[in-house]
């Protein structure tokens, strides 16, 4: 049975990094970062690249959704503090340019932006030789956003009891990409094998889901009192990110987990730990609230808001 860290993806390394910087940056250590610029406002801030999701890109040679995928990754990341995007910056490194690639590249991230309702303010281009391979690159960016200061959401009204409330995912997303490279490469399967119809390629390569306009309509009806993005580390480790100390979080596993994930889990024999350790597991971005506030968002027509647990004191 593999694990993320076989794969060469070690979390706890990344969180002993994380509290290094800490001890030197306090600040350090949410989804984005807060900057002040007079007495009712801060920027957000946030920085975020595609992974080795780009490594299927590369070999069906499809680049128009990386572009989404990257503005989603720093996009969601804003808004976990109820901050509205502003603009997008990339990053795009080849070891020689090929022109075409970028444009698709450039034509997801622009539908990103669009779809972020965030600016594409400009990027860098590099081309660095014998650095990549022939028709590979790497892909990073950084958003930025504003938020009043007294509307920061940062988890600090948390009650034992809140309810955990999750929006759905569209599939893997962008992590969790190197266990499944080797799980692909050790089962010696194809990106061509069907998952019910759909290509499993096609399935990897689904898209980021962009969450900023969700939360928006979220923010505007109901009090939430904390969010997260479902990246590295899965649901406990990124809902955690955003609890006051002594508090834990406790899910329900009730809800219907995508084919994809259940293919990964069948064809690498993976246990449900390293699953939910590694993968969002169908649930995208999370919400805290009060159990009466659940009540009215369970019968939302516009938005299906899942429960998936509570939270509770130490």
């Amino acid at each position: 049975m593999p694990t993320y860290r076989e794969a060469g993806v070690d979390i706890n390394l990344g969180n002993e990094f994380v509290s290094f910087l800490q001890k030197k940056f306090p600040h350090i250590g949410g989804f984005s970062g807060l900057y002040p610029i007079n007495k009712n406002q801060s920027l957000v801030a946030a920085t975020d690249g595609v992974g080795t999701k780009l490594k299927f890109a590369f070999e069906l040679n499809e680049h128009s959704t990386v572009g989404i995928d990257l503005v989603a990754m720093c996009v969601n990341d804003i808004i976990t503090t109820g901050g509205t995007p502003l603009f997008f910056l990339d990053y795009l490194a080849f070891g020689k340019l090929d022109i075409d690639i970028a444009k698709k590249i450039l034509k997801g991230i622009s539908k990103g932006c669009e779809e972020a309702r965030c600016t594409l303010l400009g990027g860098e281009t590099a081309e660095m030789p014998g650095f990549y391979k022939e028709k590979e690159y790497d892909l990073a960016g950084f958003s930025v956003g504003i938020i009043q200061n007294d509307s920061v959401i940062n988890g600090k009204d948390v009650e034992s009891k809140d309810v955990i409330v999750g929006l759905s995912s569209n599939g893997v997303h962008s992590n969790g990409f190197s266990l499944i490279r080797k799980i692909i490469h050790d089962s010696k399967s194809s990106l061509k094998e069907s998952l019910d119809g759909d290509a499993l390629g096609q399935c990897l390569l689904n898209p980021t889901r962009i969450y900023v306009s969700d939360v928006e309509k979220t923010l505007a009806k109901y009090h939430v009192k904390a969010m997260a993005h479902i990246t590295g580390g899965g649901l406990e480790d990124n809902i955690g990110r955003v609890l006051p100390e002594g508090f834990f979080v406790e899910l329900n596993y009730s809800w219907d987990i995508p084919k994809i994930f259940r293919w990964v889990q069948a064809k690498g024999q993976v246990n449900d730990t390293v699953m939910y350790q590694t993968f969002n597991m169908g649930i995208g971005y999370t919400f805290i609230v009060s159990e009466s506030v659940f009540e009215n968002m369970r019968h939302d027509s516009n938005l299906k808001y899942i429960k998936i647990g509570n939270v509770f004191s130490k």
